[in-house]
């Protein structure tokens, strides 16, 4: 898993409000109707920051080794939110899930892979926002 330190700033960069199915074909629109700021879809900027997820253990949630994910610090996580955690000095994503009895557990969204419980020692970094996929 990289950290990358960004510097934020305003980028706007054109946006279509038109969905594109993703099924037939629908008549393009000739114009753009707006702009699109990263900063948008960042409500805390202070506490945001964005890591790329290595492996496949999150892949039924959507999550590819190399996406981009937007972690928020500030939020509090919840059962079932996406968090990146550090379990034994080591950093991971995965689901936070409470079990019935009561135990918080960290589970990865592919079966090959073991739930991970988790104890005292591990700390929530923060909660995954957004993801972003390089389709090249």
């Amino acid at each position: 898993m990289q950290f990358l330190s960004v510097l934020i700033s305003n980028l706007r960069l054109p946006l279509i409000l038109n969905r594109v199915p993703a099924g037939f074909p629908s008549p393009a629109e000739d114009f753009v109707e707006g702009s699109l700021d990263l900063n948008d879809y960042i409500e805390h900027p202070a506490a945001t920051y964005f890591v790329k997820a290595e492996g496949d253990s999150m892949i039924g949630a959507g999550i590819y080794d190399g996406d981009l994910l937007i972690v928020d610090r500030s939020i509090e996580p919840k059962n079932g939110s996406i968090v990146i955690a550090s379990v034994m000095g080591d950093l991971t994503i995965k689901r936070l899930k409470r079990n019935l009895q009561g135990k918080w557990l960290l589970a990865p969204e592919n079966p090959d892979y073991p739930i991970i419980p988790l104890v005292e020692e591990s700390q929530i970094w923060g909660v995954v926002k957004n993801s972003v996929r390089n389709l090249e």
